[in-house]
């Protein structure tokens, strides 16, 4: 019997795993929550209206359609039990192996605050920017809704937190579309007079990248009209504001983009694990 190779995670790392394996003689399970693997770099152009949702995904089955011997199943992984080498689901099926890859992705971390989840959504699914392409657009339509000015300039004001590749892109997609798209349909507001914030605790945006592309990046922003503050950390959030020590900015619309954990499922297979819980492993994995 052909050994059989089990795959959580049907984003980048499962599915070139999966591909690696199409001339080998297994068994291979692909087991994702979704059907359709997402091309999660441009989720910000769905979560800003530019791009829609059938232009970043595709089904996992015809990625794979081709290879006889995989099988793709939609289904949530709960925990791994290394023991008996089973992959158990959120509605208890069990699935055995005889190898296991994890590539099961990242989750968002909000620090020991999951209550801001709710008033600060971030942007790690199809889902996550459907739903906040639908709070942008609708702090639009408020914005010509009401005679208040300064209930106006609220809804015109959107936040950022976090100046990762995320937020440094939704902080310069947002001005964009006010600039450029959006003003053709609306009668009662300027929309290109909305106030974008990126809010990064750190000493410079996109840390993890080169200096001098850090600061390009910075001063792009800033001449999209993007206020970018540095060495700001968000002490609070709630409905309607982000606290930033002392100071108050209003706003109903706020992004989070400020860090990442790592799958759930890490945390069953009883390894060695850093701080954000990803699994330690060497260099060949």
């Amino acid at each position: 019997m052909a050994p059989r190779v089990v795959i959580i995670g049907g984003g980048f790392g499962g599915l070139y795993a999966a591909r690696a394996l199409a001339r080998d003689d297994i068994d291979l399970l692909v087991l994702d929550r979704t059907n359709h693997h997402l091309f999660q770099p441009l989720l910000y152009q769905v979560a800003t209206a530019t791009l829609a949702p059938t232009d970043i995904t595709a089904p996992i089955r015809w990625l794979l359609r081709r290879q006889r011997n995989a099988t793709v199943l939609m289904t949530e992984v709960e925990r791994v039990d290394p023991v008996r080498r089973l992959v158990v689901t959120t509605d208890e099926r069990e699935y055995p192996y005889d190898y296991l890859i994890v590539a099961a992705g990242a989750r968002h971390a909000y620090f020991g605050h999951p209550e801001w989840e709710t008033t600060a959504p971030g942007l790690k699914s199809m889902d996550d920017a459907i739903r906040l392409r639908q709070r942008i657009l609708t702090a639009f339509e408020r914005a010509e809704l009401t005679d208040d000015a300064d209930e106006r300039a609220a809804w015109l004001s959107f936040v950022v937190v976090g100046g990762g590749p995320t937020g440094v892109e939704l902080a310069g997609m947002l001005p964009t579309i006010a600039r450029d798209a959006l003003p053709r349909d609306f009668r009662r507001i300027a929309t290109d007079s909305a106030r974008i914030t990126l809010l990064e605790g750190g000493s410079r945006i996109l840390p993890t990248y080169p200096a001098a592309l850090s600061d390009h990046a910075r001063r792009d922003l800033i001449s999209l009209g993007v206020d970018v503050r540095l060495g700001a950390l968000v002490t609070d959030i709630e409905r309607g504001a982000v606290h930033v020590g002392d100071e108050v900015i209003r706003s109903p619309t706020t992004i989070w983009a400020a860090g990442n954990a790592a799958s759930p499922v890490g945390a069953s297979l009883g390894v060695p694990r850093d701080r954000m819980g990803r699994v330690l492993v060497q260099p060949d994995l």
